[in-house]
């Protein structure tokens, strides 16, 4: 098996869960900060931009049980010590709410906490109050595990997703990574299994963080790798 090295400050093109097992040993990440895919189905809008059709509809069981198998592969390579922030939504789908909890508490992991981010997404259905929220699950191995909130925060966020000139509309935000990173100030090595077009790996090299970048899309680590190619080391860690 390749030790992580192989691995550290790289995007990786393929499928997460079978990396994650052919390749990364036990207990050796930090911090994982992700956001899967949400199993939206194949055509969905935000306001009145609708979306490039992609592969996102999964039987629900079948999504979930994927959900589980992944978070528990990441358990497995995390430190005692480590953490997993999972980005997540309470889904709608042929009426009923659908909640991370469903599958959260079938993992390995224990919960920690719930962050709730109000991120003003621009859905006026006006047969329900408007779901304007997501939420970021603190994962942790031990009920000791502690952050340092140095950001003196509260557990309400409103960050402001930045997408990527059209190319990657569910692009997460760059202060969501950035005020969790704040609160570990220890951690080393960052890893995000659904990297996307690379934002935890670039806010991992601007903090002087090592990082790790799993996406099954061959577009979107061309995106990524580009971006954290272009960013500059920090001056200062």
């Amino acid at each position: 098996m390749k030790y992580p090295d192989d691995f550290i400050n790289k995007i990786i093109c393929g499928d997460c869960l079978e990396t994650i097992v052919r390749f990364i040993p036990d207990k050796v990440i930090d911090l994982t900060i992700t956001s899967p895919p949400y199993n939206l189905g194949n055509n969905h809008h935000t306001g009145n931009y609708k979306h490039q059709s992609y592969d996102d509809n999964l039987p629900e069981q079948v999504y979930q049980q994927w959900q589980i198998d992944v978070l528990d592969e990441i358990y497995r390579i995390t430190k005692d010590s480590g953490s997993l922030f999972y980005n997540h939504k309470n889904r709608i789908k042929k009426g009923v709410s659908i909640s991370p909890y469903q599958w959260l508490l079938k993992t390995n992991w224990i919960i920690k906490q719930e962050l709730v981010w109000f991120n003003g997404s621009q859905n006026f259905d006006r047969i329900r109050f408007y779901p304007m929220t997501e939420r970021v699950y603190w994962l942790v191995k031990s009920p000791e595990t502690k952050l340092n909130n140095l950001i003196n925060h509260h557990d309400l966020f409103q960050w402001k997703a930045v997408g990527t000139k059209k190319e990657h509309k569910r692009a997460f935000p760059e202060d969501m990574i950035i005020d969790i990173l704040s609160c570990f100030p220890n951690a080393k090595i960052i890893f995000d299994p659904f990297s996307g077009s690379g934002t935890t790996a670039i806010i991992s090299k601007k903090m002087g963080k090592n990082y790790i970048g799993i996406d099954v899309s061959d577009k979107y680590c061309e995106i990524a790798r580009k971006r954290v190619n272009a960013t500059p080391e920090p001056l200062f860690v």
